[in-house]
């Protein structure tokens, strides 16, 4: 007898989703569902063992939750590693402020159920942070998170989240908080696919690192069942529902043909021989040391806020100098690793950086801009990564977020030779920077596009709101011409320019970024064998033409066709274009 959730299945079978795909792998499996917050009435009654809480003893029972709470997610992000263990610090220090407790406290005092308390406390710093945009906008998921732990304290019921993973499976969520992905055993995840957050969101940074499958923004996500069969291609950015054979055998050879590709290790450069860097980017000294025997030329982007995130005190020089040698350390003396000094600030709070509220962090104080308000944060960090040179005979190239004029460039530079690195430059990130990069490169040794963010100052468009996917485009023809423009000074000035940025991990973008004179690009070390491949089968006067493809087209995807119509027949099949 067929059963109700057989005939929807049967149904359901080939209905193909979409969203916004990040990466390029794919895979098969049975969903499992991140299980939402128990719904606990605002009025529910706090307990404990089972037996209500007196009334006296409520405000000591929500300390204690909210404690109890930060305490988990803090154990949680010691036993993790890279951005995981950085967003979860960011969510513990979330669960341990005060401001939040005072609020939830003084209602409960004043004789509100804590329940309530909580969700109207929680429901107006969601409200505040929306309304800021940028970073405090993606960490709305976050914050609810911690409501939803706390509630299910206070309920006595266990945490919201993530089950145990007793087979290989695609992990569908209406989105992912860092303490749900810190919970995943990643061993066990095929696929991720969410309902909300976007290319740029924790959730999508952390597939990329992973070479996980994952889509975002997925609508009719949440009505796929515990169990069904899906199949997340990251590539086409969908999800199709039980798929049929034909399907799975095009996906299986698919990930056959990239697999074979990693047995390329040669450095990267085109098919006559033009040379481009390929290089990985790091959040960690673990990571860095997971790269010790890999086939990568180099660290374009060592992101060194994990070290300061989610601290009450900055971590001193010989804390950072540590974590600087470890990394120069295991990549060597004949690899060069790039680190970009703290990119934090007003949208990124730091608990020790005494930064006042900002009513747009996107456009406030943060990145190398923190020297107006705490100097000693960047003079610290430059000191560290000089001795950490010095102890281990490698010179670190160093470089500074969100840059904006010559002048910053140019006081940045100074700062890092007057440390002891001989060799400083900057990001673009800013048009301006793009715009007057000859100006720029006066000043430093070399850039570096982080083309995420220069995306959503272009664009005008929050690189964290997922459901403006559509402007953040890499391949927004506007976005490509300040590239160009700045590529071009790079080589009227000699200098090197890479590409940092999620774009690089494209193979077609790979092609038009070595065409507009990119001279190295960075990405996550699972990206690398495809891009060194596109790499391989195109000469550079082929990537000139893409790049020209690219410029002249009147939007994001009539670029990528016209990429993709240049590619030759074996790097269209072996990449599933």
């Amino acid at each position: 007898m067929t059963t109700r959730a057989e005939t929807t299945r049967q149904a359901a079978a080939g209905t193909v989703l979409h969203g916004a795909g990040v990466g390029r792998r794919a895979a098969v499996g049975p969903v499992v569902r991140v299980q939402p917050a128990p719904a606990v009435p605002g009025d529910a009654p706090v307990v404990r063992d089972g037996l209500p809480v007196p009334a006296d003893d409520v405000p000591d029972a929500v300390t204690a939750a909210f404690a109890a709470v930060a305490a988990g997610l803090r154990d949680q992000a010691d036993r993790s590693t890279g951005t995981v263990a950085e967003v979860l610090g960011a969510t513990a220090m979330m669960a341990d402020d005060p401001a939040l407790q005072d609020q939830v406290l003084a209602r409960v005092r004043g004789g509100e159920p804590a329940v309530a308390a909580i969700d109207a406390v929680v429901g107006t710093f969601a409200s505040m942070f929306e309304q800021a945009g940028g970073y405090l906008a993606e960490r709305v998921t976050d914050l609810r998170s911690v409501r939803d732990r706390v509630v299910a304290r206070l309920a006595g019921l266990p945490d919201p989240g993530v089950p145990e993973l007793r087979e290989p499976s695609v992990v569908v969520a209406q989105d992912l908080a860092p303490a749900d992905t810190a919970a995943l055993d990643l061993a066990r995840v095929l696929a991720l696919v969410t309902e909300e957050g976007g290319p740029t969101g924790h959730t999508a940074i952390i597939a990329g690192q992973n070479g996980i499958p994952c889509v975002v923004r997925v609508t009719g996500a949440g009505e796929l069942e515990d169990g069904v069969q899906v199949a997340v291609d990251a590539a086409a950015g969908t999800v199709t529902v039980e798929p049929d054979q034909a399907l799975r055998s095009a996906l299986e050879t698919r990930a056959a043909a990239e697999l074979a590709l990693e047995s390329d290790t040669a450095p990267g450069a085109t098919a006559d021989g033009h040379r481009v860097a390929l290089l990985a980017n790091i959040g960690t000294a673990e990571d860095a040391e997971r790269l010790a025997d890999a086939a990568v030329e180099g660290v374009g982007l060592f992101r060194t806020e994990v070290l300061f995130l989610g601290r009450q005190q900055a971590p001193t020089v010989d804390e950072q100098a540590t974590a600087y040698a470890r990394v120069l350390r295991a990549l060597g003396p004949d690899r060069k690793v790039v680190v970009r000094t703290l990119d934090a600030g007003a949208d990124k709070p730091l608990a020790f950086a005494n930064l006042t509220a900002e009513e747009n962090p996107a456009l406030g104080v943060r990145g190398y801009r923190l020297v107006r308000s705490a100097p000693a944060l960047l003079a610290d960090q430059l000191t560290a990564l000089a001795r950490a040179g010095q102890e281990t005979g490698t010179e670190p190239w160093v470089m500074a977020p969100m840059i904006a004029t010559p002048a910053e460039g140019r006081a940045f530079a100074e700062a890092a030779r007057a440390a002891g690195i001989r060799t400083a430059g900057v990001m673009v990130e800013v048009p301006a920077a793009a715009l007057r990069a000859g100006a720029v490169l006066d000043e430093v040794d070399f850039v570096s596009l982080g083309t995420n963010d220069l995306a959503q100052y272009t664009m005008a468009a929050d690189r964290l709101r997922g459901e403006l996917v559509d402007l953040l485009d890499p391949w927004q023809p506007a976005v490509l011409e300040l590239v160009a423009a700045t590529a071009r000074a790079g080589a009227e000035h000699g200098r090197p320019v890479g590409v940092c940025g999620e774009s690089a991990s494209d193979p077609l973008m790979a092609l038009v970024l070595t065409g507009l004179g990119v001279t190295s690009l960075s990405m996550s070390p699972a990206a690398l064998p495809a891009v060194r491949f596109a790499l391989r089968r195109h000469t550079l006067e082929q990537c000139h033409a893409m790049a020209d493809a690219a410029l002249g087209a009147v939007d994001p995807a009539t670029g990528r066709a016209a990429v993709a119509a240049l590619l030759d027949a074996e790097a269209r099949a072996t990449l599933g274009v």
